[in-house]
């Protein structure tokens, strides 16, 4: 009977027969653990090094079998197969291989992910059983299905002092919440949120999360930096304590490892642990940081029930003297990762990525692995072998094009997006490993790319994927899927960035350069295309292309024109890719955004157009809206009232108000004290402070100046990596908001703050800053 169910973690156990693959599995029936039958690792080598192969094998004892096959490697170069019986056979090989300078094919690729993406198994699979000797682990089989699980999650958030020593345990769920603490002075009860169960000794306390969890028994363990600190702090206080955290579905215990790059994995047999951080940024999320405080403020305008600026401090007061206050806080902070969870819907994004690419769930980033569990499949079926990473990283591939701005002050910009442009090259164009192969061999009507790049019309993958993609996006769309749609649309992005990374073994600079390229080709005709049409292009980048049609356009006229720009514009392609190439056209510009105001700055000291800066003015649901790209209002350490001030005046610009008394009332009300609380700085310490040496950054040398107050009181060290400081600048220099003795330097944001916002755009309506601070005279 073929059952169905969704991948929640795989590895590789050992067996007398060999190597096999254990996956665990949601199903409709619950938690399911699967067993393979045992599996090889394989690779290739060129069929002309077969026998220095051999013999280095044989002198080394790696125990390895050759098989002759009908592989060939992107150069057309024959290969031949090599089995081991073991992921520490294939590493052996690798070793000596290397040594040799022996090219090995595919020899990087993890028995597991193969067994996976062979089978065209990513992340939902179709499974049936069949008879094994071993009962209790009987042998599966498996292929990809269409499974889309209902999966019970819990989230997890631990608070302890600067020393680890473990205060409270929160875990908060559908069907499960809970606050384990370790204190004496207060006992178990049954409040309307959550159970309070009191322990009294960090063990008892590690001893307790562990049942919770197996009795909650969620497939998915959320947090927020849960990896890195809270699972970590678990795994070092167990250790301590002499406790194994036996949290997985087959009564095993975690393992946590952090790798150099400063990536931690924690592994639970069953059990997906997901970083909300990590989860937000695969879909794209940018915050100025990524605080829970911050994000939840952003997302869900709520805060975490304590947020001091010493907050560690605060979260010590509250343990030692208020324990059912940090126990309600611990508990919120668990709840707040769960309404985070909801509402950007990461769970259904991760889920829906896992179904589109194999990719775990609790993995972040992995496009270049995205793009091989993909790919790799569909070339072996096609009898080539995948290629091997560039040893000096690859070279650069053209960046996408962007067009020397011309600057000003305008009414009516249009702004016209191609659709995707990237994937719409690569489908249009047939860009492909593969295709690439077959183009190169087969010349004569393949399809010119750039850098001496031929593709073949018929045999290719790449652009097939992708208009599958697409398809599916364009469904998400219809349904209003969210999820669905930004992680096809990631996906889809991604692979250009793959072909062009040093980092994937299919790299070659021919495929990057003829999409990039072929881009800036687009680009630079599209442009031609519009000034034929009488409108004058200000502007383009990568995809995007701005038009000034006159300041004497209606709303509604100059709407007409983006539409009229839009059908000439997809118009043209179609003929031109038909009349040149013989191709079927996937590009599709859009009329985008009508801009009533628009603004293009120089460059800095400069008479220059500036590239990727500019501002505009919108109607966003009948109401005037203000855009800001690559200008001072989205940098993260502005002041609060430098970003006012600049939306102020912009709007004054853009509206005709007049720009005199904005600026002088400003700074009136700053000199006299009025704006203190808005001149506030926030950047996070990217190491600690004593690893600050030759450039010591304000922020740093605030943390430092209160950090040394603290010493001499004899108070805990507050600031350390991944600190957030909060400072102002004083007549004494950048001191922390926490310990301000001195007054603040007024000057110091007039010359810093105010003066480049209003010298950005103030040129251009003939206003000098500093003549118009310098006197109260005259009117502008």
């Amino acid at each position: 009977m073929v059952k169905q169910g969704f991948i929640l973690t795989k590895r590789i156990i050992q067996s007398a027969e060999g190597e096999r693959v254990e996956l665990w599995i949601a199903s409709s029936e619950g938690s399911v653990r699967v067993v393979s039958e045992p599996q090889e690792n394989v690779c290739f080598i060129c069929s002309s090094l077969l026998k220095q192969t051999q013999s280095v094998c044989a002198q080394a004892g790696i125990s390895v079998t050759f098989e002759s096959c009908t592989f060939s490697t992107l150069e057309q170069k024959p290969v031949t197969l090599i089995r081991t019986r073991s992921e520490q056979q294939m590493r052996q090989l690798r070793k000596q291989a290397n040594a040799e300078g022996i090219t090995l094919y595919e020899a990087d690729v993890k028995l597991v992910d193969r067994y996976l993406m062979e089978r065209f198994a990513q992340g939902s699979i179709d499974y049936t059983f069949t008879p094994s000797a071993n009962k209790d682990s009987p042998e599966v089989k498996i292929k990809g299905g269409n499974y889309l699980p209902t999966l019970i999650s819990l989230s997890l958030d631990i608070e302890c002092d600067e020393h680890e020593n473990l205060y409270s345990v929160a875990l908060a769920g559908a069907t499960w919440n809970e606050v384990i603490i370790n204190h004496a002075a207060v006992t178990d009860k049954q409040y309307g949120e959550y159970k309070l169960t009191v322990v009294d000794s960090e063990k008892a306390l590690l001893e307790a999360l562990c049942r919770s969890i197996r009795a909650a028994d969620p497939d998915l363990i959320l947090g927020w930096n849960v990896k890195q600190f809270d699972f970590s702090v678990l795994e070092r206080r167990a250790q301590r304590c002499a406790v194994k955290l036996v949290l997985g579905r087959d009564s095993s215990a975690i393992s946590v490892n952090q790798w150099e790059s400063g990536q931690t994995i924690v592994n639970i047999a069953g059990r997906v642990i997901i970083d909300g951080i990590e989860a937000l940024k695969s879909m794209a999320f940018f915050f100025e940081s990524f605080s829970l405080q911050f994000v939840a403020t952003a997302l869900l305008k709520k805060q975490k029930l304590v947020h001091e600026d010493d907050q560690l401090a605060a979260i010590k007061s509250l343990y030692q003297n208020k324990p059912l206050k940090l126990a309600q806080y611990n508990f919120e902070d668990c709840v707040l990762v769960n309404q985070i969870a909801a509402h950007t819907q990461f769970i259904d994004f991760l889920v829906l990525r896992s179904r589109l690419t194999g990719l775990e769930m609790s993995r972040p980033g992995g496009s270049v692995a995205a793009f091989l569990n993909l790919y790799l499949p569909r070339m072996h079926r096609a009898g080539y072998v995948c290629g091997v990473r560039p040893q000096n990283g690859g070279l650069a591939s053209p960046g996408g094009y962007v067009m020397s701005s011309i600057p000003g002050l305008y009414k009516n910009v249009l702004v016209l997006d191609f659709k995707s442009l990237y994937p719409s090259i690569i489908r249009t164009f047939k860009i492909d490993p593969v295709g690439l192969a077959e183009g190169l061999a087969n010349a004569d009507d393949a399809i010119e790319g750039f850098r001496g790049a031929k593709f073949s019309r018929n045999t290719h993958f790449l652009p097939d994927i992708i208009t599958q993609l697409w398809r599916e996006r364009d469904e998400a769309k219809k349904a209003n899927d969210q999820a669905r749609s930004q992680a096809i649309k990631i996906l889809m992005n991604s692979f250009y960035g793959v072909l062009g990374s040093g980092g994937c073994p299919l790299y070659d600079p021919r495929l990057a350069s003829s999409i990039t390229l072929r881009g800036h080709e687009i680009m630079q005709q599209t442009k031609q295309w519009i000034e034929d049409a009488g409108y004058k292009v200000i502007y383009g980048d990568t995809d995007s292309t701005f038009v000034h049609i006159g300041d004497q356009r209606s709303l509604e006229e100059g709407n007409a024109v983006g539409v009229e720009l839009q059908k000439l514009i997809n118009q043209r392609w179609e003929n031109e890719l038909q009349t040149r190439f013989g191709l079927a056209c996937h590009l599709e510009i859009e009329f985008e955004t009508h801009f009533h105001q628009f603004f293009m700055p120089t460059i800095r000291n400069s008479e220059l157009g500036s590239k990727k800066r500019y501002a505009g003015l919108v109607e966003y649901a009948g109401e005037p809206k203000l855009i800001f790209k690559g200008l001072e209002n989205v940098r993260s350490d502005w002041t609060a009232m430098a970003r006012a001030f600049q939306h102020q005046l912009y709007t004054s610009v853009f509206t005709n108000q007049p720009v005199k008394p904005l600026i002088l009332t400003l700074i009136d009300k700053l000199k006299a004290g009025k704006l203190d609380d808005n001149l506030i700085y926030t950047k996070r310490l990217r190491k600690p402070t004593q690893q600050y040496v030759k450039n010591v950054p304000p922020h740093v040398r605030a943390a430092k100046q209160e950090d040394e107050i603290r010493l001499a009181q004899g108070l805990p060290l507050k600031f350390n990596r991944s600190t957030v400081v909060k400072y102002v600048m004083t007549l004494q220099g950048p001191q922390t908001t926490s310990a301000v003795s001195s007054p603040l330097d007024y000057d110091h944001y007039v010359e810093k703050q105010i003066k480049p916002i209003a010298e950005s755009i103030l040129p251009v309506i003939g206003i000098e800053f500093e003549k118009l601070t310098s006197t109260q005279l005259g009117l502008f």
